[in-house]
């Protein structure tokens, strides 16, 4: 198994030094992760919601590629419609050349209401701007020769787009999906896939089967990494450590349920598919003792999954080193050799 990690950086409102803080500190966390073995660090991207937030994924990912040299830098994920393709193109290139090679380009089409609202944009275009961007920004990774481009939202006339990334064709993309039929969509576009961290193992094993299932169907390879799936987690040294990391989730969480929640209810995120069921957004996290983790995780794997990102929210630095600690060493060995167990699926 691989183990990234997975969330925000917060720099709140206040002096410049102590907003910056919460960025710095996630560099810094990164950089100790990659030394205790983390294969990866995905970044989310958010705006207006007053918890200072990151909001620009890649200018941050930038500096964690100047300070490591293996770890895979993600975005999980950059909201497509809030940019133009073009120009996010060309940043995203930019970090995968300097980086050489190491961005996991995650992508969406967003889902606060907040978001779209702020922004002046109806989420009815949600849908059809993503699809259109997408398209854009993989014609302009692999073109090597000028191109013009039509769309309903988005026109180019006569370009090449610098530099190309370093990865050819292009970086992995990564797209967030959890409905079969968004799931199979995901398969089709041959892009890897992440599933939430709210879902159980029984409907993780349903929805990894339906992404196998179809990239089978599609004569595409089939490699348990290009599953991720994402966890809430944390180490905690008692009970009483316990609940006050929970609380903290808890209100986080509340927190993204009202700023997601349209005024019709037609952005079903996938927290809000929790959001009306007592302690569901808690009920699978990887809270706990070590041990309990290590059994929880055990689970994840007995129902095939490879790869696990970790979102330790506002604690992540002092989980990072227990979990890379007391946790790791049971389902990965220290060369990155995986450890063969009885009962492990194939």
């Amino acid at each position: 198994m691989k183990f990234g990690l997975f969330g925000s950086a917060q720099a709140p409102r206040g002096p410049a030094g102590a907003a910056a803080k919460g960025f710095w500190d996630y560099v810094e966390t990164c950089v100790e992760a990659e030394s205790l073995g983390y294969h990866s660090t995905f970044l989310v991207e958010h705006h207006f919601s007053g918890a200072g937030q990151v909001s620009a994924s890649l200018n941050l990912q930038t500096w964690v590629a100047a300070r490591t040299t293996r770890m895979r830098l993600g975005t999980a994920v950059i909201v497509l419609p809030w940019h133009n393709p073009i120009l996010l193109a060309e940043q995203a290139a930019t970090i995968d050349l300097m980086s050489g090679g190491r961005l996991d380009f995650g992508c969406g089409r967003g889902y606060r209401h907040s978001e779209f609202d702020g922004f002046c944009m109806s989420y009815d275009e949600a849908e059809s701007r993503f699809e259109e961007s997408l398209e854009l920004i993989k014609l302009a990774w692999t073109s090597d020769e000028r191109f013009s481009y039509e769309g309903k939202h988005w026109q180019v006339h006569d370009i090449i787009v610098e530099p190309q990334p370093a990865q050819r064709p292009h970086p992995p993309i990564w797209i967030a999906a959890g409905s079969e039929g968004s799931i199979r969509k995901v398969a089709r576009r041959g892009a890897n896939l992440i599933l939430d961290q709210f879902a159980s193992p029984a409907q993780l094993a349903e929805r990894i089967a339906i992404y196998k299932t179809e990239l089978a169907a599609a004569g595409r390879p089939v490699d348990p990494m290009q599953v991720a799936v994402a966890r809430n987690f944390y180490v905690a040294s008692g009970e009483t450590d316990l609940e006050a990391a929970l609380q903290r989730t808890r209100k986080v969480h509340e927190r993204n349920i009202r700023l997601s929640r349209g005024p019709d209810e037609r952005n079903r995120s996938h927290i809000l598919n929790y959001a009306d069921t007592p302690g569901a957004t808690e009920e699978h996290a990887l809270f706990g003792s070590a041990e309990k983790i290590a059994r929880q995780v055990a689970e994840l794997r007995a129902v095939g999954v490879r790869y696990v990102l970790l979102n330790g929210n506002l604690d992540a630095a002092q989980s990072v080193r227990r979990f890379a600690s007391e946790v790791m060493p049971q389902f990965v060995e220290p060369q990155g050799v995986e450890r063969v167990t009885a009962g492990a699926s194939a």
